[in-house]
């Protein structure tokens, strides 16, 4: 049998839930109302912190970003996958699957970054309150971003290169509902400890190490939040840190359980939850999670409302 990956033009079967057809509309109900959600959540609190002068801090400059993550995140991967739940082909092309595998870790590595770029900004400003607009200037909050989409950008490219070399022995069955690599490796005919090292290297840069210092940030602002004798400040704290630490906690549990550990050891209907759980669920519940819990969004939001009410009047 022919050991090339073959023609470049040849479609892939996503298999996605299609041993479970009972599920796929219902599924599919479910990841379109996520989707909608998604978007509106995402573009809302990134006007909403571009309009409003008040939102114009470090803090929203980076959810702006993480919005805008997730919305091309989400939008990488979710179209297509409505596409064929909804169809009777489950099929994508040759050039499809590599830019969504492409996508996926590139976004997926760089909100990784992002989201401990994110824990640095809230120890400055617990920790450091006096000279927070110091450390956290305008030039080092725009090189810390930049630094993580470049960060996200260079290991898609690696780990992609890597997995597309593989041979596939005309293997054209994806048994997942978008092109993510554990499911792509497992197509492949031949064992390579290359992709499993490199994998797990990248893994302790773009995982272990960034929950790490997100934790030791935590550790230290959660001293710093015992010390606060105002309960204002205490309770403003906790809500933009409470945000911000339970959506680490919702994507950084996913994604380690899923790809720091061995890819034997997962089972296939195993990773297609998990994959569901972080590139579905959790870009939709990023914006609820920062406007339920963060007044100054609500209050900004609520501004915005008020302001294009009166334009319209008038």
């Amino acid at each position: 049998m022919d050991t090339n990956n073959g023609s470049f033009t040849t479609d892939f079967i996503l298999l996605g839930f299609s041993d479970r057809p009972q599920l796929e509309r219902v599924i599919s109900g479910v990841v379109f109302i996520f989707y909608v959600v998604t978007l509106v959540g995402n573009t809302t609190i990134i006007l909403v912190s571009y309009l409003d002068t008040q939102l114009h801090t470090p803090m929203y400059f980076f959810l702006s970003n993480l919005s805008f993550l997730d919305l091309c995140y989400a939008t990488s991967i979710i179209p297509q996958m409505l596409v064929n739940l909804w169809g009777l082909t489950k099929s994508i092309t040759y050039a499809g699957c590599v830019l969504q595998f492409f996508f996926a870790l590139d976004l997926g590595a760089t909100e990784c970054l992002l989201l401990a770029v994110m824990a640095y900004d809230r120890y400055a400003a617990v920790c450091q309150p006096l000279h927070y607009t110091v450390i956290m200037h305008p030039q080092l909050c725009q090189k810390m971003v930049l630094t993580a989409w470049l960060g996200g950008l260079g290991s898609a490219l690696i780990v992609c290169s890597l997995t597309l070399k593989l041979p596939r022995c005309g293997h054209r069955e994806v048994d997942n509902f978008f092109c993510e690599m554990p499911a792509l490796v497992k197509m492949a005919c031949v064992y390579s400890k290359v992709i499993e090292i490199t994998v797990f290297a990248l893994g302790v840069i773009f995982l272990l190490a960034p929950i790490s210092l997100i934790l030791i940030s935590y550790g230290v602002i959660t001293q710093a939040v015992m010390r606060i004798k105002s309960k204002a400040r205490w309770s403003k704290v906790l809500n933009t840190c409470g945000s911000h630490l339970t959506v680490v906690t919702l994507f950084y549990g996913t994604i380690i359980y899923m790809y720091m550990r061995p890819q034997n050891s997962t089972s296939q209907d195993e990773g297609k939850f998990l994959s569901l759980f972080y590139t579905i669920i959790t870009p939709t519940l990023n914006p609820l999670i920062y406007t339920l819990r963060n007044k100054d969004v609500k209050s900004a939001v609520k501004r915005t409302l008020c302001v294009e009410k009166r334009s319209a009047k008038s």
